[in-house]
């Protein structure tokens, strides 16, 4: 049974491993991984973990022009299946292109809706954090990523040309998806919860 947890250094192998599977582009939104993160020798990959940590801890200073972030990995047992990031705020950048949530789902484990069950339990965590709507971006040609959009109420609000290309953008309204929430479980085959998301 999937489950989302915070990044951890224990699983270091396992996340290579799903890097090594996706190959090199930019498609690991979830992850936060950045062009000068060195995640491939163990200081390094606990270095990455600890930033990402860092950037979730409302105590912690972040860095110019980043936002607040909250950070899941999507896994099953030791295997890392994805990834999953909440932004807490938008900027410029992230109100054009990036939006506030962001996802990747391991080709091989693709097509069994983890992504719209993992999309859903971070949009409990936007509710948890007082957002009241969220906008969740995809390319305009990952039919895939617009579906999951959609099962969660999302409404396009335009498709528009930006440097990384072509972008459609969605709005999710946070309140009243409680029975949409309980759908999706079912779907993913996982145990309605009544509480929480």
């Amino acid at each position: 049974m999937p489950d989302l947890i915070a990044p951890a250094v224990r699983l270091h192998a396992a996340w290579l491993e799903a890097h090594a599977e996706w190959g090199p582009g930019a498609h690991e939104d979830g992850f936060g991984l950045r062009a000068s993160d060195e995640v491939g020798s163990p200081a390094g990959f606990a270095a990455w973990v600890a930033r990402l940590a860092d950037e979730s801890d409302p105590a912690k200073p972040l860095a110019a022009g980043r936002v607040r972030c909250t950070y899941r990995w999507i896994v099953e047992g030791d295997r890392v299946l994805g990834g999953i990031a909440l932004r807490h705020e938008l900027n410029d950048y992230l109100l054009r292109i990036g939006g506030h949530i962001g996802y990747g789902i391991r080709p091989s484990a693709r097509r069994r809706g983890l992504a719209t069950w993992a999309l859903g339990r971070m949009l409990g965590e936007a509710r948890a954090l007082d957002l009241d709507r969220v906008l969740v971006t995809c390319e305009a040609g990952n039919v895939a990523s617009a579906k999951t959009i959609e099962r969660h109420g999302g409404v396009l609000e335009d498709v528009r040309d930006t440097e990384l290309g072509t972008v459609r953008r969605y709005w999710i309204k946070l309140q009243g998806h409680a029975t949409a929430r309980r759908s999706e479980r079912s779907r993913a085959g996982l145990p309605s919860r009544e509480a929480g998301p």
